[in-house]
């Protein structure tokens, strides 16, 4: 089984406004409410592909509700823990420009926090659960390697997608998969990438720091796969760019789902590949039907 655990998951509130003006009266031309949150998008994608997942993570209030409400309509498993504040909005501001404005999270108490511990004892050996996204500004600091201390006495691989510091602290840990763009990567090791090339050593070194494949996307430049027997690239899918919101997602989503089933990580980066892109040419999370569109469309390189 495949488990996502979303730490501050959201409701995201897409707003389209027409030449936007700061300090007057703006109309939306439209506006759609949908679930958010990186574990919770890769469990919606999973589903998509026919992998089922369960989505555990903190939900709270009538904004909790609705995403649960969501993901029972999609029929997705959940079991998720229940906190007293309401979970947060998150506003898409859409017109020339796209702004984003993002809300701080629910209050987590301790007795919160080991409820979602006690929940996430409850996998097995082979199971692989997907650590995604920020946490809440009252989580206690190393909560991620809390979790991953559980997964790993219980013999699970787990994927982490966050930046910073919880993701070195995750490396020694041997994390199936990270998956950083270039510029949370050069972030990481604070250097900057003019080519391709240069980030290839910084890739490699996240396998020789303890991940078991990385993926480096690149966006309008593909993405770049490392895995112990080499590193490969994808060519980049041609289509109209709507939505940058949950493609890294749906991309971790093509590769978990794959993995899981095939445990061949070329096909996994491939599935990988053709989920991202499909989420960045729709409007919500990709369907599949333009998956299946695009999966006979990406090419794997083998570069080194």
């Amino acid at each position: 089984m495949i488990y996502t655990v979303t730490l501050n998951p959201s409701i995201d509130y897409i707003v389209h406004v027409n030449g936007l003006k700061l300090g007057d009266l703006n109309r939306m031309t439209n506006d759609f409410k949908l679930p958010g949150g990186k574990g919770i998008n890769v469990s919606r994608i999973l589903k998509r592909i026919q992998a089922e997942s369960t989505a555990l993570g903190f939900l709270g209030g009538f904004t909790g509700n609705f995403i649960s409400d969501w993901l029972k309509k999609e029929k997705i498993q959940t079991k998720f823990t229940t906190v007293q504040e309401d979970t947060r909005i998150n506003i898409k501001l859409k017109s020339e420009s796209e702004t984003e404005i993002n809300g701080l999270g629910p209050a987590i108490s301790n007795e919160e926090m080991q409820d979602l511990k006690q929940t996430l004892s409850m996998i097995s050996a082979g199971d692989i659960v997907v650590l995604s996204g920020s946490t809440p500004a009252t989580l206690r600091e190393g909560f991620y390697e809390e979790l991953i201390q559980i997964i790993k006495d219980k013999g699970a691989d787990f994927v982490i997608d966050t930046t910073g510091k919880d993701l070195l602290n995750a490396l020694p840990q041997n994390p199936l998969l990270i998956k950083p763009n270039n510029h949370e990567l050069a972030e990481l090791f604070d250097v900057k990438f003019k080519t391709m090339e240069d980030i290839l050593p910084f890739g490699e070194r996240l396998l020789e720091d303890g991940a078991q494949h990385a993926i480096i996307s690149m966006a309008g430049d593909g993405a770049l796969l490392f895995t112990k027997n080499g590193i490969y690239r994808s060519n980049v899918l041609k289509r109209p760019l709507k939505n940058s919101v949950g493609a890294g997602d749906s991309m971790i989503a093509g590769f978990v789902g794959t993995f899981a089933k095939k445990e061949d990580p070329i096909e996994a980066f491939k599935w990988g590949v053709a989920c991202g892109s499909a989420t960045a040419f729709s409007d919500d999370l990709a369907s599949i039907d333009l998956i299946n569109e695009l999966i006979s469309e990406v090419e794997i390189e083998k570069i080194k």
